[in-house]
């Protein structure tokens, strides 16, 4: 899941009519749910912290020359908040996706997907504890509806599992980079006004540069890993698809169609990370699987509620 949601989700629109505003907003959770199973498929390839560095470097090189002039003319706004950029780019570059690889190694890209749909109801609890954010009981309720599906993902639908806490390291390293991700996007609210391109671009670098310290550290333990084409292209795709393709999809689509309507399909992320885990890397859907998010999806439609 992506920097800029909590951002684009407050946007207003005109809505649009026609399919072209569809198709670009099934592009992102397409490259999202991609990103889910590639990191479980090269496991073996790249090691997470590697991935995630290489991919924050990419996508700098791909951007900066496009967005230089930007950043040059916002580099002291930016500077003047240097402390929540430093946080956001911490949050939401340094820690999410690292964690998210290192996660992909102990479990499933559809557990890795699935647990993301949470993602709204933790930035609603951290919004009303943080901010003192309004909420009503019956909204309360949802949250916790919500959180009790990410939950019964974590325990794989086991009672067994969740009294013993013989808990997948994967599924809870997830489910702590889901929240870290609901901190980051709760914060949101703190960035420094500047062009959007120049935010991408400034997050990116700092989160690639608090990053490195934990690459070196990789290097050391592990070792680096070998430069071959599937290594190449896995970078590649991380680097351009849902760092930047998916951005630009989805602000054009918020454009047309409107925040609400397109929030909806960040549910289609955990819906293509399940169709390709089971094609690519032989994956299993297990009822567990359904019931978590369809008590997720319960708990947002309780809190949605109008009337």
């Amino acid at each position: 899941m992506p920097w800029f949601v909590s951002k684009s989700l407050s946007r207003k629109t005109k809505p649009s009519s026609g399919l072209l505003p569809y198709f670009l907003l099934l592009v992102p959770p397409l490259c999202w749910g991609g990103n889910a199973v590639l990191a479980r498929g090269v496991v073996d390839v790249v090691p997470p912290v590697s991935l995630a560095f290489w991919r924050w470097i990419a996508a700098l090189i791909i951007l900066l020359p496009f967005t230089f002039h930007h950043v040059k003319r916002d580099w002291k706004t930016a500077m003047a908040s240097w402390q929540w950029l430093l946080v956001l780019s911490f949050l939401g570059v340094t820690c999410f996706n690292s964690m998210l690889y290192t996660a992909a190694h102990t479990t499933t890209a559809i557990n890795l997907s699935l647990m993301q749909t949470a993602m709204p109801a933790m930035i609603i609890l951290i919004s009303w504890v943080v901010f003192k954010e309004k909420i009503s009981s019956i909204q309360l309720m949802g949250v916790m509806v919500s959180m009790a599906g990410a939950c019964l993902i974590v325990v794989r639908g086991s009672l067994q599992i969740l009294l013993t806490m013989e808990l997948v390291e994967g599924d809870v390293l997830m489910l702590f980079a889901v929240f870290i991700y609901a901190l980051y996007s709760a914060f949101f609210r703190k960035r420094p006004s500047v062009h959007p391109l120049s935010l991408l671009v400034l997050t990116f670098g700092w989160g690639a540069l608090m990053l490195l310290p934990f690459y070196i550290w990789e290097l050391v333990v592990v070792g680096p890993f070998s430069v071959s084409l599937v290594a190449f292209m896995s970078i590649l795709y991380v680097a351009v698809f849902p760092s930047i393709v998916a951005y630009f999809c989805w602000n054009r689509g918020i454009e047309l169609i409107g925040a609400n309507g397109a929030g909806l399909f960040m549910y289609f992320i955990p819906v293509f990370a399940s169709v390709m885990a089971i094609l690519f890397l032989g994956e299993t859907l297990h009822a567990y699987h359904g019931m978590g998010m369809a008590l997720i999806l319960v708990g947002m439609l309780i809190f949605n509620r109008r009337g």
